[in-house]
């Protein structure tokens, strides 16, 4: 490692509360040495210490270094007024892949939220080419985000809330490890830095400032989903909300990012793709296609859709439930799935008909 590479983490280090005032010197001066030259007891011994700790760190583990002058550095990222002066990676990392989606929700998402995110994930691989999901590996929405993006096949990034020594939450070690043969591990922080409280807001900004496009999938009225998103559109990102019902805590903050027109209203992949203007290679529907379809319905969706198949112009909620014989709240919460999926279409007045491709 150079001596300049050492004096950008010594100094980093040195100032890591005062993140804007190295930005500021790096700015005049032009380097980190050239910083030290002019203001020579800026960087005390410990700060040089931490830095050859974390120099041994990074040629041990093979981690790569990002700086935010630098051409490799994400250039989406490089936008941001606050972005993070030094980044560490680790994996199979492109860090400026052709599309960035960053996917972010509650801790706690519902049935529905997790199938969604997943569908929704799995919609996007099939239809980009080059597509990377990113997220922070917290419980709920982030890891079915990850998750999804490995079953998908596509890379997927985790911006964690502490240096590349841990992974938090440990119950998502699996989940980590095979994100680094599939994409990486992005960090602002050095080696030893825990997940304290105020990090995971910090690096809620990498979240948003590495995306195209930021989804927010099930949040209450208050939370880091919301910060990130707000960040997001203060970086000029698309922000995107999945809808929940009126009286539905868990969906009350995306509601309100609706309403206030603070995200646009997503239902599928196909909407943030044409809200994007992103070409897809989506192939053409084929008989294959729609038994694969078909197989994925429960018992219940097979049933619906095929009395839906009947009728041209659709059918009522009620008649569907006189039908079927199938109970109203089953029926109602199977057809706002399948409406989800792209499977059937809902209508003024309670009437619901198949989607037409």
């Amino acid at each position: 490692m150079t001596q300049e590479w050492l004096n950008r983490i010594a100094l980093v280090w040195a100032l890591r509360y005062r993140q804007k005032h190295a930005r500021q010197l790096l700015d005049i001066y032009g380097s980190a040495t050239e910083v030290l030259i002019h203001h020579p007891d800026i960087i005390g011994k410990e700060a040089f210490l931490r830095a050859e700790q974390e120099a041994t760190f990074i040629e041990q583990h093979g981690i790569q270094i990002f700086f935010y002058k630098d051409a490799n550095y994400p250039y989406r990222l490089m936008q941001c007024v606050d972005a993070p002066i030094v980044l560490y990676s680790k994996g199979n990392t492109n860090i400026n892949p052709k599309h960035a989606v960053s996917i972010v929700g509650t801790r706690a998402p519902s049935e529905r939220g997790k199938e969604w995110c997943r569908n929704f994930v799995l919609s996007l691989a099939e239809q980009l080419s080059d597509v990377t999901i990113i997220s922070g590996l917290a419980y709920g929405i982030d890891v079915v985000a990850h998750k999804a993006a490995l079953e998908a096949g596509i890379p997927t990034l985790i911006i964690p809330a502490h240096g590349l020594d841990r992974i938090y939450p440990t119950i998502h070690r699996s989940v980590a490890v095979s994100a680094l043969a599939q994409g990486g591990i992005v960090t602002e922080y050095m080696h030893g830095v825990e997940p304290e409280r105020h990090h995971f807001v910090a690096r809620n900004r990498i979240v948003a400032g590495m995306a195209d496009a930021v989804v927010v999938v099930e949040s209450k009225a208050r939370g880091g989903s919301l910060i990130t998103a707000q960040m997001a559109q203060d970086y000029n990102r698309d922000v995107f909300a999945l809808p929940g019902r009126y009286n539905d805590i868990a969906s009350e903050g995306c509601n309100r990012l609706i309403q206030s027109q603070c995200a646009q209203l997503i239902t599928r992949a196909e909407d943030l793709i044409a809200a994007m203007r992103w070409e897809t290679t989506a192939k053409q529907p084929t008989q294959t296609n729609m038994a694969e379809l078909l197989y994925d319905l429960t018992a219940s969706q097979k049933i619906l859709l095929d009395k839906l198949c009947e009728a041209e112009d659709g059918w009522h909620v009620n008649q569907l439930v006189m039908e079927t014989q199938l109970p109203y709240n089953e029926v109602a919460a199977e057809l706002m799935m399948m409406e989800l999926n792209g499977v059937v279409k809902g209508l003024p007045g309670g009437m619901w008909r198949v989607a037409k491709k």
